[in-house]
């Protein structure tokens, strides 16, 4: 019989999560304040039936726990078979608004259910805090809905969302009936976008700030000669072709890649915690406008450097280690140091 039952298990992966939730309290139930008023009129109605032996006060009492009764049934039809879908979006920025994406579906065939509020949670570093809600009118048998909130991060770092709470005054609105529902998901909020000037296509090695930039804008594919004028960059002679004109000859080029940009993160531990923040979410926040222009974006600190690229994967990789980077007792390298080794623009 038992091994029979662990074959059962084996195929049937959510068979023992089914049995763990069947011995769990299903259901919480609160009563409205209008369902308070309600169970006092109903004991009322009851004490008056009993001194007095009215058959009409009894009637009335039956009817009124007829009514608790089908109000109970209705609730539970509209709990029942509901399961929610969660997806985040792939970048979550604290102090600013995300959208959070809820699936509801309802798996029952025949009965729909009605009013159900959807309120999210996540665990935060001291409690339980709710993320956000939605409110489902209707869902059809066999049929789901989407719905979205807006959520708002305060901290970078990782953030469980635990799970759901489903919850219902259908249909009278006399008692609220709950269901909790096991939802984990594991995200990562990059740290806060600030608003920052737009910056113009950098030439060489600029210093601004807590930050440091090398660039390059050259282009790919040599169109064409001419002569030399004033204020053209040095790097576009062409030598050769000047050694033989006798004179100076510039190289037109096509196709301009993207400029290389390194920036420079420091955060002694000598700092406060909000003046390593404050570094910290403007680091991103350059990292982020960079990225967004097009690009490559390096980035430095005392003891980790990533090289210049680009790419959805490279932005992943800038904004995660920011997400997780803390104070540093090591020293910042000096302006000669990190001059050793700049970043170069690929040719």
């Amino acid at each position: 019989m038992d091994r029979e039952r662990n074959r059962r298990s084996s195929r049937d992966p959510g068979l023992s999560s089914r049995r763990r939730n069947r011995m769990r309290m299903p259901r919480t139930l609160r009563a409205t304040r209008a369902g308070w008023c309600f169970v006092v009129i109903v004991f009322g109605v009851g004490f008056a039936a009993l001194n007095t032996g009215n058959n009409l006060l009894y009637l009335i009492l039956s009817l009124l726990l007829a009514f608790l009764v089908l109000s109970g049934l209705l609730s539970e039809s509209s709990l029942r078979g509901l399961r929610v879908e969660r997806r985040l979006p792939r970048e979550l920025f604290a102090g600013t608004p995300n959208r959070i994406a809820l699936r509801i579906h309802n798996d029952l065939s025949r009965t729909p259910s009605f009013a159900v509020l959807i309120e999210d949670r996540c665990s935060g570093q001291e409690e339980l805090a709710e993320a956000g809600r939605s409110f489902v009118l209707r869902v059809g048998p066999k049929d789901s809905v989407g719905r979205s909130y807006e959520f708002e991060p305060t901290e970078r770092g990782e953030l469980a969302f635990v799970g759901c709470r489903l919850s219902t005054r259908f249909p009278f609105g006399l008692f609220v009936k709950s269901v909790d529902l096991e939802l984990e998901t594991q995200a990562l909020v990059y740290p806060r976008i600030q608003d920052l000037p737009a910056i113009a296509e950098p030439q060489g090695t600029l210093e601004i700030g807590n930050e440091r930039r090398r660039s390059a804008n050259e282009g790919d594919v040599l169109s064409g000669l001419r002569e030399y004028v004033e204020g053209d960059p040095v790097q576009r002679i062409h030598w050769r072709r000047s050694l033989h004109a006798r004179k100076l000859i510039v190289g037109e080029r096509e196709g301009e890649k993207s400029a290389q940009i390194e920036v420079l993160l420091t955060i002694p531990e000598s700092l406060d915690s909000a003046e390593i923040e404050n570094r910290i979410s403007r680091a991103t926040s350059e990292v982020v406008q960079h990225l967004d222009q097009g690009r490559q974006v390096g980035l430095r600190t005392a003891t980790n450097r990533f090289a210049p690229d680009a790419g959805f994967a490279h932005r992943t990789e800038l904004l995660s280690f920011l997400a997780w980077v803390k104070a540093e007792a090591a020293e910042v390298p000096d302006a000669h140091a990190l001059d050793c080794a700049p970043a170069k623009a690929a040719r």
